[in-house]
């Protein structure tokens, strides 16, 4: 294949910035033009879960996580593959387009069981006005399956994305991109001015704290974007923005 991405997770139990250096550089030999790098997560419901609550699995601390995000952005960009998304890196022009239809809030559909999507469809009412809809497939393979061979479709009642709704999803998603969220697309899924969907003094706490960048505002072309230094704390940054 022409394209394809290479795909690791890090900040696991016992590792260290020299062993993810080396790996990463084995994984430059094997790449080609993407890569995804994912820090280790820990959830509940799982096996991992159990044995780190036990103390069994040791996680590295968040001090060594933040040197092993950092060592990942300095070894990728000077390889030539700099960071387009929180996660991902590529050479330029190679990006996955399939995922950068999620983190620019596009239309996408889930089909199988457990799936959800985001679709933009015609309103119900007057005028030709359109509504966002969450879409989600029942998540029990069997149960899926049984309402696919009795009504030809394994999904549940689509659920109206309120605009509320949609300028938090749309800013959780495009902040997570070195791009960005333009303005016009916070307005536009918000459904007011983009300087009312935003809490303008604490984007400019964030400014001031080098976390957040508001530029070209008065062009009509301006953007919303997270600086580097905000995408290694975006969790923190959107919990204060949003």
């Amino acid at each position: 294949f022409p394209r394809f991405s290479f795909d690791l997770i890090y900040a696991r139990p016992g590792q260290s910035v020299a062993a993810w250096r080396e790996e990463l550089a084995r994984a430059l030999d094997e790449a080609v033009g993407h890569l995804s790098l994912y820090q280790l997560t820990i959830e509940e419901g799982t096996r991992f879960h159990t044995l780190y609550s036990r103390g069994e699995l040791v996680m590295p601390d968040e001090d060594l996580q933040g040197a092993l995000y950092e060592e990942t952005q300095a070894v990728l960009t000077a390889a030539g593959l700099p960071a387009y998304e929180i996660s991902n890196h590529a050479r330029p022009g190679e990006e996955s387009r399939h995922n950068l239809t999620y983190w620019r809030y596009g239309d996408y559909v889930g089909i199988g069981p457990g799936a959800h999507g985001r679709l933009t469809l015609a309103s119900t009412g007057a005028g030709n006005s359109r509504q966002k809809v969450g879409t989600q497939t029942h998540r029990a393979p069997e149960i899926w399956l049984e309402r696919v061979e009795k009504t030809g479709t394994g999904a549940k009642p689509f659920t109206p994305v309120e605009p509320a709704d949609r300028r938090l999803e749309l800013l959780m998603m495009g902040l997570r991109l070195a791009e960005g969220v333009p303005l016009a697309r916070i307005a536009a899924e918000a459904g007011m001015p983009w300087d009312q969907a935003l809490p303008l003094d604490r984007v400019a706490r964030m400014e001031r704290l080098g976390l957040l960048v508001l530029e070209g505002a008065e062009t009509g072309r301006g953007v919303l974007r997270a600086t580097a230094e905000g995408r290694a704390r975006l969790n923190g940054l959107l919990a204060e923005l949003i």
